[in-house]
């Protein structure tokens, strides 16, 4: 596989990551500071989504994170020796390493975006197609904007309870914003 990312990319964002957030296992650490120790061996790496489909991966999540906190994927093998697989990784830094980071990314950053590639074992089952994605988009934009309607509504009642005149009208102006945005859509 021919290194779609480049390394002086993949430097920036594992510099990035380890100043950002703080991994379960000092390990993990240690394995992230490996790799950028050694180019050859970063060339190899394929920063993924759903890893564990992969021949040959790692999982590392962050403390602020509900993944496993490390796990090594090797053909059929799982393990959470974190030592097993820092071995393999400079045993075999010929072959592809494919690493899924579990940290809050919501919404994604760009250092993330620059360096995640698309996972080539992904069951076909599995994929997103564009069309489903969009249908998802659209279905969580309408229910947040019906959310901020009832949100709205309910302190607009809540201002008029209170005789708060200046408060309702403020309140009601954002509803009219509110409404002309989502009929710009």
């Amino acid at each position: 596989m021919t290194a779609s990312v480049s390394v002086v990319d993949k430097k920036a964002f594992v510099r990035w990551f380890l100043k950002n957030y703080q991994l379960k296992r000092r390990e993990c650490v240690w394995i992230l500071n490996y790799l950028l120790s050694n180019d050859e061996l970063l060339k190899r790496i394929r920063f993924v989504e759903e890893a564990h489909y992969c021949p040959r991966a790692m999982v590392m999540s962050t403390v602020d994170s509900t993944g496993v906190p490390f796990r090594f994927y090797k053909g059929n093998v799982m393990t959470a020796d974190a030592e097993k697989s820092f071995h393999d990784l400079r045993l075999h830094e010929h072959e592809d390493m494919y690493i899924q980071l579990n940290f809050p990314n919501i919404p994604p950053s760009a250092q993330y975006l620059a360096v995640l590639e698309e996972n080539p074992y992904m069951p076909e089952t599995l994929i997103v197609s564009e069309k489903d994605r969009v249908l998802a988009e659209e279905l969580l934009s309408n229910s947040l904007l019906v959310f901020q309607e009832e949100k709205l509504l309910a302190q607009i009642d809540e201002a008029l309870d209170q005789g708060d005149e200046e408060r309702f009208y403020e309140l009601s102006n954002l509803l009219q914003v509110l409404k002309e945005t989502a009929n710009l859509r």
